[in-house]
């Protein structure tokens, strides 16, 4: 089976309200893609979509070429995390997966494999009710990937992990990649999708904004700016606006300038006078591109206080 998932034209609505408006997208094999946006911009209902838990409107929803309706044996093809607590809570570990497998022909073996990976040996005999939020990851992780899949969809994985969790979950995340699986990741950590996927799907308000890769979506963000560290920011913003730069204040020494080259701002300084110490080419943050991308895709806003 092909390690892909294809989405064309979703849509979806619940009564009044338009959760999928023609959202569609690809995730290819050996990448890590992020799929992010605002709370309520629709990912969970594609990823349900995607799984065969909703049905949508219009459009079609593909695993390996084929609806996940069709799959036999579906944990073998496709395996997800969306929800840690769906488990039986007074069912053990060990149990909970050995019930799984048997529903997919699978091997007590395997079983046991998953739990090492996982980490959860010694916990695979606890009742799952008791497990910290971290550890039903681990155990919702583990269910994923009992069939070995080559497509891995994960909702939050990175929710309740402690620091060494965290470690553990990059590396199995770019370890899937590499073996040339098809990873979706949806997450609301840019500073972990930054370090580790390689595409991004952004959506908002049920469409698409944006399909590229991070290092593109980074480079578009960043805009040319030059941040300039300088003690006379008046005196540098006088000079540099009249050469027709757009100037702004982001820190007590600092300016934001843009529309004018390194160079030619080092070269007009020096010209004026004008005391600097610092030039250097401003690279955006995946989590100032996402702001900026959805800044009017977001439909729940709080109210900053004074």
């Amino acid at each position: 089976m092909e390690a892909t998932i294809e989405v064309s034209g979703l849509r979806k609505r619940f009564g009044d309200t338009t959760a999928l408006d023609g959202v569609t997208f690809a995730v290819a094999p050996g990448q890590i893609t992020g799929f992010v946006g605002p709370n309520g911009a629709g990912k969970s209902t594609t990823m349900r979509v995607i799984l065969g838990l909703d049905r949508a409107d219009e459009g079609t929803a593909l695993v390996g070429g084929v609806p996940y309706a069709r799959l036999r044996h579906p944990l073998s093809h496709v395996g997800a995390l969306l929800d840690a607590d769906a488990l039986q809570p007074g069912r053990r570990a060990r149990d909970h997966l050995l019930w799984l497998a048997h529903s997919q022909g699978l091997s007590a073996r395997r079983v046991g494999e998953v739990i090492e990976l996982t980490g959860l040996a010694s916990a695979a005999r606890r009742k799952a009710g008791g497990f910290s939020l971290g550890m039903r990851q681990r155990l919702g992780i583990a269910a994923a990937m009992l069939g070995d899949p080559p497509v891995l969809m994960f909702d939050e994985p990175f929710n309740g992990l402690d620091p060494e969790g965290m470690a553990w979950m990059r590396g199995l995340l770019r370890s899937l990649a590499g073996q040339g699986r098809a990873v979706l990741v949806s997450s609301h950590l840019m500073s972990e999708l930054q370090g580790n996927a390689d595409h991004l799907v952004v959506i908002g308000r049920g469409r698409l904004i944006a399909d590229t890769s991070v290092a593109e979506l980074m480079a578009a963000a960043s805009k040319d700016r030059v941040m300039l560290h300088t003690t006379a920011r008046e005196q540098a913003t006088t000079v540099l606006t009249h050469a027709g730069a757009t100037v702004a204040v982001t820190g007590s020494d600092i300016l934001a300038v843009s529309g004018l080259p390194a160079d030619r701002i080092a070269a007009l300084l020096g010209a004026g006078a004008v005391p600097f110490s610092g030039l250097a080419a401003h690279q955006a943050s995946l989590e100032e591109a996402y702001m900026e991308l959805t800044r009017d895709a977001t439909e729940f806003r709080g109210v900053a206080q004074p």
